[in-house]
């Protein structure tokens, strides 16, 4: 008992420190604490320049309006309540970039470039949080790791801005073809999807520099910076070079391309006879191959989303939840998790005890990993979508909500998956409704697995072990 009335007070200390210095106890944080934590206070930073009365042409941004705006652009979503490129001024305007830059590599990796900068010393707690953010083995130089980082991101993000300002030097002055290649080279790269027209690349969908550049900016995004640094192995030859790549590396790029290409001829072949009939070969490649890209976390598009199939929209929908890679800007349970899911399906069928890939057999608890990620996913997801349909569907008919629940499925997924891909309900959605949208692009940018551990305590695993029991499955 006594024992018990020390922690008690002990915690309760802690707590009345915290509330004291809170820096201090910022930098007590776990690492996921202290990851959710950063994005809380950049989205409520952003969240009141943008109701600021000079964010705006207009009237002032509404504080959910704001709160929206701030989340999607910090969780590089691009779902959007406003029109960005017309509601907004020059400074809302500059806000949401920098939300999309700053949410897209993280406050943390520019923080503690800063500090390196600086010539500050990096804790072991900052270390650890980088590390586990942006790769999946021990880093041994935390400042070369974030020097190459930067140089990556900025040497890729000012090439495209070089050459998507000289493909809309054709269409406008230079200094707004400058500054339109800067916006969407940021929003292309960081996988963020915002865009300054109102129906976003549907304008230039034959456009082939353009939309060349922004998928090449899109991919690259959406790889992972550990495997953006171990692309130079494949200038030794494709065959050698891929033998060089880290496991982790031939997984995200191998399931990348699968994606790229099903979701590409998928999209295709179903458009061919609807969307994509007045259009030849090419251009109706080029566009099913543009959806297919920016479908992983983008949220660009080149053709209207709620004019396609209820196919195709399954298909974007299943990409939008897979996402992108690990440790990228991306969203979705990760191309690496669908690998693993694969491996487990096909290595149980062939009856091996462990999932195997590329001749490398995957770790049970990294197998459990995954699972658990797409479980707590779909729950997520299926908790989202209930509440949608109970506060967006009450005043509808039947009839009318059959067609407005896929709408609000696509909406959802788009969400968690910080794609940006909308059925245009996005500014049709009630308060309550923008509130649950909001929460699951804060959720879906962290990761499902990183919310949890970071709303819950540890504890201390016991040494023992329970009596295993029987079950039939399937």
């Amino acid at each position: 008992m006594a024992h018990f009335r020390h922690f008690e007070f002990h915690m309760k200390y802690q707590n009345f420190n915290f509330l004291k210095n809170p820096i201090r106890g910022f930098t007590n944080l776990s690492p996921p604490q202290m990851i959710t934590c950063s994005f809380a206070i950049i989205i409520a930073v952003g969240t009141f320049l943008l109701c600021l009365p000079w964010a705006t042409v207009g009237d002032r941004l509404s504080l959910v309006n704001g709160l929206f705006t701030a989340v999607s652009a910090t969780c590089v979503t691009g779902l959007t309540v406003v029109d960005i490129g017309t509601e907004l001024s020059l400074f809302g305007q500059l806000v949401v970039l920098s939300l999309i830059q700053v949410g897209g590599l993280g406050i943390m990796t520019f923080s503690t470039f800063f500090l390196y900068l600086l010539g500050r010393r990096v804790s072991f707690r900052g270390r650890d949080i980088i590390g586990s953010t942006l790769s999946h083995r021990p880093v041994q130089s935390i400042g070369s790791l974030l020097w190459k980082i930067m140089i990556i991101v900025f040497l890729v993000e000012g090439v495209g801005v070089c050459l998507l300002t000289f493909a809309w030097s054709q269409y406008y002055s230079f200094s707004k073809a400058f500054y339109h290649g800067i916006f969407h080279a940021i929003s292309a790269f960081c996988n963020a999807g915002f865009s300054l027209y109102s129906n976003s690349f549907e304008g230039f969908q034959l456009d082939l520099m353009i939309n060349s550049v922004t998928m090449g900016l899109i991919v690259l995004g959406g790889l992972g910076f550990v495997v953006l640094l171990d692309l130079k192995y494949l200038l030794r030859g494709p065959r050698k070079g891929f033998r060089n790549l880290s496991f982790h590396s031939k997984v995200v790029l191998t399931a990348t391309l699968f994606l790229i290409l099903f979701g590409t001829l998928f999209i295709f072949w179903v458009e061919r006879v609807h969307g994509f009939r007045q259009f030849k070969l090419g251009p109706g490649l080029l566009m099913a191959l543009f959806q297919s890209v920016t479908a992983r976390t983008a949220g660009f598009n080149t053709v209207p989303i709620d004019s396609l199939t209820n196919g195709v929209c399954f298909i974007i929908a299943f990409l939008m939840f897979i996402g992108g890679a690990p440790g990228s800007c991306a969203g979705g349970v990760k191309v690496s998790t669908l690998g693993i899911l694969v491996a487990i399906f096909i290595s149980r069928l062939r009856g091996y005890e462990e999932p195997q890939l590329f001749f490398r057999s995957i770790p049970r608890e990294t197998a459990g990993k995954a699972l658990t990620i797409v479980l707590s996913s779909v729950l997520l997801i299926s908790i989202a979508i209930s509440g949608l349909l109970l506060t967006e569907d009450l005043s509808m008919s039947p009839d009318e909500s059959r067609g407005h629940f896929i709408k609000l499925v696509f909406e959802t997924i788009s969400a968690f998956g910080t794609v940006g891909l909308s059925m245009g309900v996005t500014s049709q959605l009630t308060t309550t409704g923008r509130l649950f949208i909001i929460l699951l692009m804060f959720i879906g940018r962290l990761g499902p697995l990183t919310m949890a551990v970071a709303l819950t305590r540890r504890k201390p695993v016991g040494r023992f072990r329970y009596a295993k029991g029987e079950i039939m499955v399937g």
